[in-house]
Formats: C-alpha cells, structure tokens, sequence
C-alpha cells in the first residue's frame, strides 16, 4: 500500500478480552481486506474487551469493519457478557482518526457511511459521537454508552433523547448498540496501584481528570481487576501536548503514595505517536517491554509503508 493523503486509522473495540480465537478471527476479518494493515491488538480479560488498531483507505475500512463486526453480532452476545469496562455492543466503539496528511472531514464522512451500513446490515442501533456526532449532545460517547447494555435495552424504545443517529429504536437483542465517532489522536495508558481499594481507585480518577478540575484534556475512572486484585487508575489522554504521560503518571503516583499506596506498572493500549513516548518515558512510567518498533504509531505506519 503507498503512503498517501486519504488514509485513517480505526480502532474498533470489542467486547470480547477473555477468548484468543475470537480475537484472532476478529483480527483476521479486519486484516485480510485488501488495503487495510493490521497495526495492533490487545485484549484484558477484567475489562473483558478486545482493542484492535487498523489503518487504510477509507473504503477498506468499511468493508473490513463490515466483515468484522459480522464475527462479533454472531458470537458475541451481550446478555451473557460482563466485565469492568462500560460496553453497549458486541462491537461497542468505532472511531476514525485522520493520519499521514489526511483530514477530520473524511474521518466524519467515513464514520457516517459506516454507521449507516451497520444499521442497514445488521439491524442495529448506531450512535454517532465525537465530531461525526449530529446532535452536540452526542459529542461525548458517555452521553449513551454510559447507560451499558442492559439500561439502553429499557429506554432505547421509549424515551426520545435516545433515538439512534441509524438504525431502530431497539436493542439489538444479543449484539446490542455502537458507537461510531471521529476524533483526534488520543492515548490510552492505565496506571495499576498496589492496593484492592477501589474507592481510592475512583478517588485519585475524580482528583486527575478535566471535568473534576484536574489535568488538562484528561478522561480517567478507576476500577478493581478482579483477577490480580489490584486497582487501576484508567485514562484517556485527548491531547497528548497539553498534557503527557509523564505528568498523569507523577500525579497519579503522588496521590497514591499519600494514601500509602504505590504503583506496581503501567500499560498502554494501543499506540501512542513518537512525539508522545520513547524509551525514557516509558521508563519513567514503569511501561514493562516496551517496543517502540510495535507500540509507536509513527513506526508501525512507516514499516506498513503508509508514511
């Protein structure tokens, strides 16, 4: 594939962390579709949700998200599906990301389209978030997928404020809803403390994040992992220049250490640009075999020959 200035990256999220072949029958559909390169992949059995990094021409992306989501309405079924994470759907978030010159208008016009075909195909409810949103008070995705599965069954039918962007006012039964977005480059990195105190987790979350009043274009929650016992303080950097990894782990740090609590390790899901992490930050943040040749965007689109 050559590097060109109509590509985006998509990172579908699935409700799916505990089951490998799933997640290698999900990775499978998205990265045999001609143009589309398969970045990376990660699945968490306590958020029980798969995250999945692609990239390509807008029209591959589709049909490869089209193929994948097929996988995940015939196997994934919601009712018998929980984990820490909040989810709505066997394929629960699709956002678009303009990359390698490309703008925010064709990540909205291509999250648009493939919401569209989703509803139509698979006979599902689809939201649209971040700036593909169509009503302002779609643009953040807690505004309906805070609501998880088993509330938006409930009002999907009945109250109004609802309605989906496409599809029916229903539930999918087994598969649920999705949300499909446009959005800037953004990091996820969670911090794991040692301590089972999932007040605290939810505490230092509510003391670091933006709309608390803490650090600038940061998303956090904090959550218990059930299966090592530890809290985990998970956040979402929007805007990696106003504020790195470097500084929400030192802040995430020092509350801890003044409830007597340390940090046992962090984890990134997904990529991060360059310009954001190398070998010293990940260092400094505690980031266990960190690869920069398959955990650095920049590196991973230049070996797929897209940059």
């Amino acid at each position: 594939m050559s590097a060109g200035g109509e590509l985006l990256e998509c990172v579908p999220n699935f409700s799916e962390g505990r089951d490998v072949d799933r997640l290698e029958r999900l990775a499978g559909a998205l990265g045999r579709q001609s143009g589309v390169v398969l970045l990376a992949r990660e699945m968490d059995a306590d958020h029980h949700r798969a995250v999945i990094s692609i990239a390509g021409e807008a029209s591959a992306l589709i049909e490869a998200l089209l193929a994948a989501a097929a996988i995940a309405v015939a196997e994934i079924d919601l009712r018998q599906h929980r984990g820490v994470h909040r989810r709505m759907g066997a394929l629960d978030v699709c956002p678009f990301i303009p990359i390698a010159g490309s703008d925010m208008a064709l990540a909205i016009s291509t999250a648009r389209e493939l919401g569209r075909r989703l509803a139509e195909r698979f006979d599902m409810p689809v939201f649209l978030y971040g700036q593909a949103c169509q009503r302002e008070d779609r643009r953040a995705l807690g505004s309906v997928r805070n609501l998880e599965f088993e509330s938006l069954c409930k009002v999907l039918a009945v109250d109004p404020q609802y309605a989906p962007d496409f599809g029916p006012a229903a539930m999918h039964p087994s598969a649920g809803a999705c949300a499909v977005g446009a959005r800037d480059l953004l990091i996820a990195y969670n911090i794991r403390l040692r301590s089972s105190d999932l007040a605290l987790a939810r505490k230092i979350a509510a003391q670091i994040r933006e709309r608390d009043g803490g650090l600038p274009g940061l998303q956090a929650l904090g959550f218990l992992l059930p299966e090592s016992g530890l809290i985990q303080v998970s956040t979402n950097l929007l805007d990696y220049r106003r504020c790195g990894l470097v500084e929400v782990f030192d802040r995430v740090a020092a509350l801890a250490h003044a409830e007597g609590v340390e940090v046992e390790a962090s984890e990134l899901i997904g990529l991060a640009p360059a310009a954001a992490l190398d070998e010293s930050i990940a260092a400094h943040i505690r980031l266990p075999a960190f690869d920069a040749a398959e955990q650095i965007l920049d590196r991973r689109l230049a070996a797929a020959g897209l940059v």
